[in-house]
């Protein structure tokens, strides 16, 4: 019989015990990545995750599958999170964004990526993810501003970086705490986005011209800071 397609994986279905450990590597990588940068040891990895570092390498052949893995893992959930919203909009637009921006803070353990300064990779995966999610909030931003909910200047650069601060809440605070505030700034940034009153804005860069600074050529991503 040939091997079944794992869901998110794009190869042969792996055994209940292997799926279990790839998680568990991927979950320890995030973690670690978030603490002590992309230099982290594959062995305290692998040590985290309750597998020995032959497990690992196995899941991951080097440094790169795994950075890999962990930055195309966060671009999925931040995609699907926008997929949704955009299926969303045609009934409100404005709180579609809402939602989008509340649900990508709840899921900001899965965000290691590098526009919140996580690892950097050139695969092309990433890369195709990232437009992709840039598209998909212009067009949200574009059903909003037809039912006249939304600014005309906002772009899908505000709506990154807005996710990107409410995601990094300030340090050393409880779980609670960190999420209320954070529900707070989105709420905050969505009452700027209505149209009355509104003041022009500067000029934003572009997606494109955004991502043209992450690149792998770069010094070594130093750690984030936890976000609670």
């Amino acid at each position: 019989m040939p091997p079944s397609t794992s869901r998110g994986s794009g190869g042969p279905r792996l055994r209940a015990d292997a799926a279990r450990n790839r998680a568990q590597i991927l979950a320890a990588a995030r973690t670690a990545f978030r603490e002590l940068g992309t230099a982290a040891p594959l062995d305290e990895i692998a040590r985290r995750a309750g597998v020995n570092i032959a497990t690992l390498y196995r899941r991951f052949p080097d440094r790169d599958a795994l950075i890999r893995q962990v930055v195309v893992d966060g671009f999925a959930v931040v995609l699907r999170t926008a997929e949704s919203a955009l299926r969303a909009a045609p009934a409100d637009a404005l709180s579609a964004v809402e939602e989008l921006l509340l649900r990508l803070v709840e899921e900001r353990e899965m965000l290691v990526l590098p526009l919140i300064g996580g690892p950097v990779t050139d695969d092309p995966e990433a890369l195709a993810l990232q437009r992709h999610i840039a598209e998909l909030l212009e067009e949200l931003l574009a059903a909003a501003r037809s039912q006249g909910t939304v600014r005309p200047d906002v772009t899908a650069v505000d709506l990154i970086t807005t996710a990107v601060l409410a995601c990094r809440p300030m340090p050393h605070l409880p779980a609670g705490q960190a999420t209320a505030l954070a529900g707070r700034h989105v709420r905050i940034f969505l009452d700027g986005l209505r149209p009355p009153g509104a003041r022009p804005l500067p000029a934003s860069p572009t997606n494109e011209e955004i991502t043209a600074h992450w690149s792998t050529a770069k010094a070594p991503t130093p750690p984030l800071r936890p976000g609670t």
